[in-house]
């Protein structure tokens, strides 16, 4: 596959995520301002923050240093040893599940039982989940490297609807109440994401499109681990880079859920206030997900194939390194233009928004300051998402060995700054120490990519310079949209309320007029990777 066929390919899997996860996130909004109406604030607080702690963190420390040390080569690698170390996550999750299953039952204290029932089975039943999920590793990543675009298109809606289907199903069954309503969908949803991936591949292999690509198995078989013929049964330098990854890995978890782990093992807050907490955190990271993530998962595949880990820029193919300078550009500009308009709307509507989602129980108190301190947090994100996803791709073994010294300090650094953030300022404290640390990161992946394009003819970094025009169409919607939520907002009526939203409507369209008249290489960028595409369909 050639360089430019990844360019499209990435660009092509990162539209249709992004377009997905939009519909996505909007029923997860919609479920969760539905649920907000029958549990309680305490329940919330167990379940989204300790119980999706345990999940999450028996998934990523299981499959994240796989994912990236298998994505990090091309195609055209021995897939059977590659198959044979990614089936390593089962046993390696079995064993996380049950030490943190331990930790979660015997030393964490135990929610009260009356607000809370049934703790001990949830905590179960969510490291089964996790164990669930885990069985699909092997075809997501095969799926990822072969850039399977309609499996990714047609896996979330399927999974997403059985998700959604059987959590508002669970939540009216007379018999089940507490936490155990909601590890029941969590089940539900890893089980048919496993289907879809062995349907799907039970399907594609043997077939004539299969064929068609070379792909590297032919039989069903081949997907479970299996010894070879004359040859080691996994990679050991693909299992060296392993290892390296994941002891990275663990420390980008505690920098990635570092406040839930503060929350969960410091009882800095209440299980009411964390369940607060997780509502607005999520509510102000959706972008992030939604738009963010899909854009940092595609395009480090792309640099990951399109670069040579660890070699100089001269060393390499001058017109691949040029297509990754101009894409690792035009990125870093579409990030920071997103970011900066979440960021100024953020701040003059967030009081509404938590109105809207939760009523008085988030609008009231520091929900409107947690939520603006968040939109900040976002740009942060979407600066960091974009160039670590560019260093991890091009970094040397021996680069990510360094890159674990300084995330351990950071993690460590995090960890204090949101113990006593927090008691000074609360929960708002958690967003401010993530601040902190995504800029230390931040300044870290900038520094690597200058040395990289150092003495070259590129400079990608230019894209975090927004045009004077921008500028000033964001700091004048900025003014207009504060003095709209004075003089409108929130406590005078719906009729004022629409006022207030139309303000920020008519400056949100400025904002983008300026983008248009300015930025026109970020214009001409989308328009050749993402609209000229349908243009083609259409026609």
């Amino acid at each position: 596959m050639s360089s430019r066929d990844v360019l499209k390919s990435a660009a092509t899997s990162a539209s249709y995520n992004v377009l997905l996860q939009v519909v996505f996130r909007v029923l997860t909004f919609l479920l969760n301002a539905f649920t907000l109406r029958f549990v309680s604030k305490e329940l919330l607080g167990v379940v989204n923050v300790r119980l999706t702690l345990l999940y999450s963190t028996v998934v990523f420390l299981s499959r994240e240093a796989f994912r990236r040390a298998c994505l990090s080569g091309g195609t055209e690698q021995n897939w059977r040893q590659i198959i044979n170390l990614l089936w390593l996550t089962l046993p390696l999750g079995s064993l996380w599940a049950f030490a943190l299953g331990s930790v979660w039952l015997w030393l964490l204290e135990a929610p009260d039982s009356h607000s809370v029932p049934h703790y001990a089975p949830a905590v179960g039943l969510f490291g089964l989940a996790a164990l669930q999920e885990l069985l699909a590793e092997p075809l997501w990543v095969l799926a990822q490297a072969h850039m399977f675009v309609r499996l990714k298109v047609m896996q979330p809606w399927s999974v997403t609807l059985f998700l959604h289907s059987s959590q508002f199903f669970f939540f009216f069954l007379p018999n089940l109440q507490g936490e155990v309503i909601f590890p029941f969908p969590q089940l539900v949803y890893t089980g048919t994401l496993v289907l879809c991936y062995a349907v799907y591949f039970l399907h594609f292999l043997g077939s004539a499109e299969a064929k068609r690509m070379c792909f590297p198995l032919h039989r069903a078989g081949e997907l479970l681990p299996s010894t070879l013929n004359g040859e080691p049964a996994v990679n050991q330098k693909l299992a060296r880079l392993t290892w390296s990854f994941f002891k990275q890995s663990f420390l980008k978890q505690i920098l990635t859920e570092g406040e839930r782990y503060v929350m969960t093992f410091l009882n800095v807050l209440s299980f009411g206030d964390q369940g607060v907490y997780d509502i607005v955190n999520n509510l102000g990271s959706m972008v992030a997900r939604f738009v963010f993530l899909p854009i940092e998962e595609s395009f480090y595949i792309f640099f990951a194939k399109v670069l040579e880990r660890g070699q100089k820029v001269r060393d390499q193919r001058q017109d691949n390194v040029a297509m990754a300078a101009e894409v690792l550009e035009c990125l870093l500009k579409l990030v920071l233009v997103i970011g900066l308009i979440i960021t100024v709307f953020g701040y003059s509507y967030s009081d509404l928004a938590l109105d809207i989602y939760g009523g008085s129980l988030l609008s009231s108190g520091t929900g409107p300051s947690l939520l603006r301190c968040y939109s900040f947090y976002v740009l942060l994100l979407a600066v960091n998402g974009v160039t670590e996803c560019f260093t991890f791709a091009a970094m040397s073994k021996e680069e990510v060995e360094r890159y674990n010294v300084a995330m351990l300090a950071l993690s460590v650094s995090f960890l204090v700054l949101s113990y006593f953030l927090t008691w000074w300022q609360g929960s708002v404290g958690f967003v401010l120490a993530n601040c902190l640390n995504m800029a230390l990161r931040i300044v870290h992946s900038l520094l690597y990519i200058r040395r990289y394009f150092e003495g070259s003819p590129w400079a990608p970094l230019n894209g975090l310079l927004p045009s004077p025009l921008l500028l000033f169409a964001l700091g004048l919607s900025g003014v207009i949209s504060c003095l709209s939520e004075a003089t409108f907002c929130c406590d005078r009526g719906w009729l004022f309320r629409l006022v207030h939203v139309a303000v920020g409507a008519g400056c949100l369209l400025g904002v983008l007029a300026s983008v248009l008249l300015s930025e026109t290489r970020l214009v001409r960028f989308l328009h050749a990777q993402l609209l000229s595409r349908y243009t083609k369909k259409e026609t």
